[in-house]
């Protein structure tokens, strides 16, 4: 997931995006507290992912507080 994938989508979207990375975020959590997590790069790049996508959702907020 990169970004110009993101700021193609909608706010809406995005969200809706970020809810299910911090759904697969809690379920890697919990199979590593388990001993059932076997690829363990994938929690880092849940992470950046959500963060990637929370910059996306903060510039398009500012995008449209400075239009208003």
């Amino acid at each position: 997931m990169n970004a110009n994938e993101l700021r193609a989508k909608t706010p809406d979207q995005l969200r809706d995006d970020l809810v299910a990375l911090k759904k697969e975020q809690f379920n890697l959590r919990f199979q590593q507290a388990t001993g059932q997590l076997e690829n363990t790069a994938r929690m880092r790049s849940v992470r950046r992912d959500a963060a990637r996508v929370l910059s996306i959702l903060n510039e398009k907020a500012a995008a449209a507080a400075s239009e208003a």
